[in-house]
């Protein structure tokens, strides 16, 4: 893989997990299809990652009619042990409108 310069290796600084919650930040009710295609994965893999996202509590998800609504979890804390002193809320902070991140962590 090259990069937009043509040379090296293709890489970002956040992962898929970390595209999808700030896609879910950014419009709470968006469809996993819409998401999957702003992240640049497929549905499925879309599906996986809020699946993990949800069971590690980082989201919550409603069914409202036929869609689904997310809720964030700012305060969940980050995986890797470098950046488990952080929360969530931090990152989305950064990429998403401030209400986002100052959302109400759920109990």
């Amino acid at each position: 893989m090259t990069d937009e310069t043509g040379g090296g290796r293709n890489w970002t600084f956040l992962t898929n997990h970390g595209h999808v919650l700030l896609a879910i930040a950014r419009d709470p009710t968006a469809r996993l299809r819409d998401v999957a295609a702003e992240v640049g994965v497929t549905e499925r893999a879309a599906q996986a990652i809020v699946a993990d996202l949800e069971a590690g509590g980082y989201l919550h998800r409603t069914r409202v009619g036929r869609r689904n609504e997310y809720t964030l979890n700012p305060a969940g804390r980050f995986r890797h042990p470098a950046e488990a002193d952080r929360q969530v809320g931090d990152l989305l902070a950064l990429f998403a409108d401030d209400s986002t991140a100052k959302a109400e962590p759920r109990a």
